[in-house]
């Protein structure tokens, strides 16, 4: 494996755990700062959604058949939200026992990253956009589990399996029989992003008022991605 290739595997797990350890070594308590990160992220992620797979997964292909996939996998996100209660796009809003691994959680989540890891296979710009994504998830997600009741060897080890699914979907993305069903997936790819990166942009803040701030950072995040 030569080394561009070693980068689409290896980034996505640092990733994840460079979230993990600014949560460990910072214990952050402005939770603003995250927000803004997390705006600047869905708005970058959109972005390169637009710029990057959009025209690459109609091209050759049925129009209807790829839209189809892309509202599927708006669904899919939609439901794996019934049991993550919106953790990948930076809410947590889950009762977890006292050491017992959050299994649902954790399976939501893996899906999740699973379906994201299969478009930076061939399109290594999108890395850009997951990589941005998933520090402040992964920042947000730490700090749920490190004051959670769980045990630190539970923590480390579902923040470790987690790093480890966008990997895997890249990997499986390299399937000889992704040449025939690749830009399916990738079409269910584009609609989690879609859905996640909307919902990031355009929830209400505090009282729900717009600020000033989170507008400029979902500018930058646009004109950043269009320049890459």
């Amino acid at each position: 494996m030569d080394f561009p290739s070693a980068i689409i595997y290896i980034i996505p797990i640092l990733a994840v755990w460079v979230g993990f350890g600014f949560v460990w070594f910072t214990k952050p308590k402005n939770n603003d700062n995250i927000k803004l990160l997390l705006a600047f992220s869905g708005a970058f992620l959109l972005s390169m959604t637009f710029f990057e797979l959009l025209p690459d997964v109609y091209d050759g292909h049925n129009p209807k058949t790829i839209a189809l996939y892309i509202l599927g996998g708006i669904l899919l996100q939609v439901f794996l939200e019934f049991f993550s209660k919106g953790a990948e796009h930076g809410h947590m809003h889950f009762h977890l026992k006292e050491n017992q691994f959050p299994a649902l959680l954790f399976l939501s989540l893996s899906i999740h990253a699973l379906v994201e890891g299969v478009p930076i296979h061939d399109n290594d710009a999108i890395l850009y956009g997951i990589i941005i994504h998933k520090i402040p998830i992964a920042i947000i997600l730490s700090i749920f589990l490190i004051n959670s009741q769980l045990k630190l060897r539970t923590t480390l080890l579902f923040i470790g399996a987690f790093s480890l699914m966008t990997p895997l979907g890249s990997y499986i993305s390299t399937s000889p029989w992704m040449d025939n069903y690749g830009h399916l997936l990738t079409a269910l790819a584009i609609g989690v992003f879609f859905h996640i990166s909307t919902i990031i942009l355009f929830e209400s803040a505090q009282g729900h008022a717009f600020n000033l701030r989170k507008l400029v950072v979902i500018i930058l995040g646009i004109g950043i991605a269009y320049m890459v």
